[in-house]
């Protein structure tokens, strides 16, 4: 617009604003949509929003149930593991002529006991005994693919596998799966060709080594400095002396007893077996069952 005199020229300048969303306009948005939305937020950190609700009267005012308690509403990581630790503790000694295996009976998962009555060892020959620990599908497993190739080799040779060839077949079987490997701690014990008693350690890979003892699981740290003691005869001035089965039973026993004080993964009953050349013997002994 221009007045008649120039001096008083003045020249109108329009701005145009923005539309903006004013928070009135949504709050009545929200309230037909029943309050199921938020408010967009914008800030440097990048876009955001705030959950809100609108109360339409005092009875939902004083309603509660639309309140979420982290179950249905909120978004919450997930994961998944295709394994589960289900406890437990083994041990393995050799001696002279024999070899004794033994491990718990308890079966766990977290803070809860699933079974009190689950046997670890697993009798693969006559005269060699598998004793696992760790996740109970996958020691199931393992125990399949190994009794089937144990039959085939039956077949195969029309005799049984000595105890030297089984620890070499478990180690290239936990090998073969090494990429995605089988949760569970093994432990073999046997009687080999020679009748001396044979004890072989395994990682969870299929590396393996000949050992007088040896014991995996959930207990393994309270059951090895004990064995370092009375089966090695670490650190001891008196003399050495070959232990009968029968003493090396009591000894596991008491092992079995001072794990499980310490360890809630191990319990209810240890179930101990002794391996000589000509067959397998088998006892069980019971633990505090808390």
């Amino acid at each position: 617009f221009f007045f008649t005199e120039p001096q008083f020229c003045v020249i109108l300048i329009i701005l145009y604003i923005p539309k903006m969303t004013s928070y009135l306009s949504i709050q009545n948005e929200l309230r037909a949509r029943n309050g199921k939305s938020a408010i967009p937020v914008h800030s440097s950190e990048g876009r955001a929003s705030i959950p809100v609700s609108f109360q339409q009267n005092d009875e939902d005012h004083n309603d509660i149930s639309h309140i979420d308690h982290g179950v249905t509403q909120a978004p919450y990581e997930k994961s998944f593991s295709p394994y589960d630790f289900n406890g437990g503790t083994t041990v393995a000694i050799s001696g002279p002529d024999y070899a004794v295996i033994a491990a718990d009976t308890r079966l766990s998962s977290g803070y809860e006991i699933l079974s009190r009555n689950v046997t670890k060892l697993h009798a693969l020959t006559p005269q060699c005994v598998l004793a696992s620990a760790g996740c109970k599908t996958d020691i199931d497993q393992l125990r399949s693919v190994l009794d089937i190739r144990m039959k085939q080799y039956r077949q195969n040779h029309r005799k049984e596998m000595t105890v030297t060839s089984v620890a070499q077949m478990l180690g290239n079987t936990l090998y073969y799966k090494r990429f995605f490997p089988y949760y569970s701690f093994n432990v073999l014990a046997g009687v080999d060709s020679e009748g001396k008693g044979a004890v072989y350690s395994y990682d969870a890979i299929g590396s393996f080594e000949r050992t007088p003892f040896s014991a995996s699981g959930s207990g393994q740290s309270f059951l090895i400095p004990l064995m370092d003691n009375v089966i090695s005869h670490k650190n001891r001035n008196d003399q050495r002396r070959e232990l009968p089965a029968e003493e090396v039973v009591e000894i596991v026993k008491d092992a079995f007893v001072t794990a499980g004080e310490r360890d809630i993964y191990t319990g209810d009953a240890v179930e101990i077996m002794i391996i000589r050349k000509d067959g397998i013997t088998s006892t069980t002994f019971n633990l505090k069952a808390d």
